[in-house]
């Protein structure tokens, strides 16, 4: 990746966390990345942070530790009752914007970058094979209302989609379009490789893929006990798969000026090289 200009802002968006093994692999490769990249913010997903499915107070704290600036999440934010509490102190945590009133945290916030410069990032949650929830399409028009009023000095926007449908997520990606920086999928914890930066300013990405591993799991679970419940229909308790854990997401590089995207490029920290996505299209 080419040397960063005075005028541009890089944001590395990692993909869904999946336990221990996603945890340390943030804790080893997020410094350097963040200094050989130049990044001024991290964002990951951290909802299947603690041993593989929801968040805690303590796995949380790590994933601070390790470099992330903003945490976001999806449908297993609720998984770990403590974490409610924190979910309204934390507003660098956030849960999807679309549940209905009276839910704990929020699901948009606004993040200071060391340059000074104001980046927001909006949390939705699809609705395609997922929860009953708020429209996310509307919830995220009133999340840009609510940027355009009180914080028009911003430089950019980050939706981290947590969504299981192609579809849902492409079509976000085109309801935003122009409006926000990137619109980048969770969830289904595989990078998907459709890439691409609107000739409006925005990037988009189906699916960032998961921070965990890969080679001996299924979605970052052992995979011993996914082929067991496949096999037998029976429930068998999944555990984060051991083993060496990659990291997975993508750079966004952004105009600070215009806020609008300039490139995207797929990280696979598996093979310890970022690949600009223009040249796989």
């Amino acid at each position: 990746m080419a040397p960063k200009q005075p005028d541009i802002l890089r944001v590395l968006c990692l993909g869904d966390v999946v336990g221990r093994p996603g945890r340390q692999v943030l804790r080893e490769r997020l410094g350097p990345l963040r200094r050989v990249l130049s990044l001024d913010m991290i964002v990951a997903n951290g909802e299947n942070a603690a041993g593989g499915i929801g968040l805690t107070v303590e796995t949380l704290r790590e994933l601070i530790a390790a470099g992330v600036d903003v945490v976001t999440s999806g449908n297993h934010i609720w998984k770990h009752r403590e974490m409610y509490p924190h979910l309204d102190k934390r507003p660098e945590v956030l849960r999807p914007a679309n549940y209905g009133e009276g839910v704990p945290g929020r699901g948009l916030c606004v993040h200071t970058l060391p340059g000074g410069e104001k980046a927001a990032v909006l949390n939705l949650l699809g609705r395609s094979f997922m929860e009953a929830v708020h429209c996310p399409f509307r919830a995220a028009d009133a999340a840009l209302e609510r940027l355009k009023a009180e914080h028009p000095d911003l430089c950019l926007c980050i939706v981290d989609f947590h969504a299981e449908a192609t579809s849902e997520k492409r079509a976000m990606s085109h309801y935003l379009n122009g409006r926000v920086s990137a619109v980048l999928g969770t969830h289904t914890h595989v990078q998907t490789a459709d890439a691409f930066v609107s000739s409006e300013g925005t990037a988009s990405l189906s699916d960032l893929g998961m921070c965990g591993v890969e080679e001996e799991s299924v979605l970052g679970m052992g995979k011993e006990a996914v082929l067991q419940r496949f096999l037998t229909a029976m429930p068998h308790p999944f555990k984060p798969a051991r083993g060496r854990a990659t990291l997975n997401g993508a750079v966004i590089e952004v105009n600070k000026v215009s806020g609008k995207a300039l490139s995207i490029a797929l990280v696979r920290d598996n093979a310890a090289e970022i690949l600009d996505a223009s040249t796989l299209l």
